[in-house]
């Protein structure tokens, strides 16, 4: 503890004011999540770049009339593989395993949704988003380390979550054109950011050194889903 203060138990020069733990395993624990998200992204980027790059599975996606029993049974299973993850996700190594078949399940899903989209707008979507998630991130690093703490928004994202579940649900049986897809997206790009600086920051002062699984969870569904309405807001554009 060498700058830390031991009889009030606070580490000075910490990731936020007042750190009753040690930077070090805290700056630790982060790395290993961010590790895990980092690996989660490449494979997702890799598995993706097959249905655009590669025309059997773009076809395959475009064409083919059992695609959307292939879609269906992917988003079912990433479900199904979620929730498992929430009851074992601290209990390796089946949380690496049931994590592997749940990213598996996402890059499916993203896969299908790059399928329909030109090579230059998925790789516009991409940059924007990973220039979004650095700029977000280092935001949130910088705020917390000055005392902020974004908790407070975890009500307004879960009401502007179902707000946007509606307004899909509205989109699905009563299209609404381009301009009611870019929208929906757009939103959906704002709720993303909200919650990568609301996880992020759980990340750093509130997830424990177990959760890493769940922890990378959370960074990787945003990550996705930005990248998911980025991708749908310039394809309708």
């Amino acid at each position: 503890m060498g700058k830390g203060d031991i009889e009030a138990g606070i580490y000075q020069g910490g990731l936020y004011p007042s750190m009753i733990e040690s930077p070090e395993l805290r700056w630790g624990f982060i790395r290993k999540v961010y590790t895990i998200v980092s690996i989660q992204l490449l494979f997702t980027a890799g598995f993706a770049s097959l249905f655009v790059f590669f025309p059997p599975a773009r076809d395959f996606v475009r064409y083919n009339q059992f695609r959307i029993v292939v879609l269906i049974v992917a988003v079912i299973f990433t479900f199904i593989f979620l929730f498992a993850l929430s009851k074992y996700y601290n209990k390796h190594p089946v949380n690496l395993i049931l994590l592997g078949l749940y990213t598996l399940c996402m890059s499916v899903t993203v896969g299908f949704v790059c399928a329909f989209a030109k090579s230059m707008i998925v790789l516009e979507a991409a940059l924007l988003t990973g220039v979004v998630v650095l700029c977000l991130t280092l935001y949130t690093f910088w705020g917390v380390k000055r005392g902020q703490d974004f908790s407070f928004l975890g009500p307004f994202l879960f009401a502007s979550l179902m707000v946007l579940f509606t307004f899909g649900l509205i989109q699905m049986f009563f299209p609404l054109g381009p301009i009611g897809r870019m929208v929906y997206a757009g939103l959906g790009a704002l709720l993303m950011c909200g919650f990568i600086v609301y996880d992020t920051c759980d990340l750093i002062k509130r997830y424990s050194y177990d959760d890493y699984v769940w922890a990378a969870i959370a960074i990787y569904g945003d990550v996705i889903n930005l990248f998911i309405y980025i991708l749908t807001f310039l394809n309708d554009l």
